[in-house]
């Protein structure tokens, strides 16, 4: 079962695993650190359930820009450790993608590190390409 994740209780839910892919993200700043991305930038949290336990969780939103139009834009996507390769990452990303038809985005983005090869082979068997390079420059 996958949800849209709304309350307090099924932010923290998402933590353990959120953090496995995130872990610079400290335990105790985890729950105002989503709640103030979903009010200033439309944050939102969407977890697949299996036997009432979190195994994928994935972060999103819309927004729309000149090159592309509106898109659904995956800021994190990960399955528990415990739980790869069992299909609960691609029931995600399928959800993602319907969620994305449903609000009328014309395209799914995501942006991987480099080192992540192996989220790069499940992106591409799911049909995702690269479309160009994204820079950044720490301040």
């Amino acid at each position: 079962m996958i949800l849209k994740v709304t309350t307090d209780e099924q932010i923290l839910a998402t933590r353990e695993v959120m953090r496995q892919l995130r872990p610079q993200v400290r335990f105790e700043d985890y729950l105002a650190a989503v709640k103030r991305m979903k009010q200033t930038d439309g944050y939102q949290l969407a977890a697949l359930y299996c036997d009432d336990e979190v195994r994928a969780v994935a972060g999103y939103r819309f927004m729309e820009m000149f090159y592309s139009g509106r898109i659904l834009y995956v800021d994190d996507l990960t399955t528990d450790d415990r739980y790869r390769s069992k299909g609960y990452g691609k029931a995600l990303l399928d959800w993602l993608k319907t969620e994305a038809r449903a609000q009328a985005c014309g395209q799914l983005h995501l942006d991987s590190g480099v080192q992540r090869e192996q989220a790069h082979r499940f992106y591409f068997r799911e049909g995702l390409t690269i479309n160009c390079h994204h820079f950044q420059l720490t301040l």
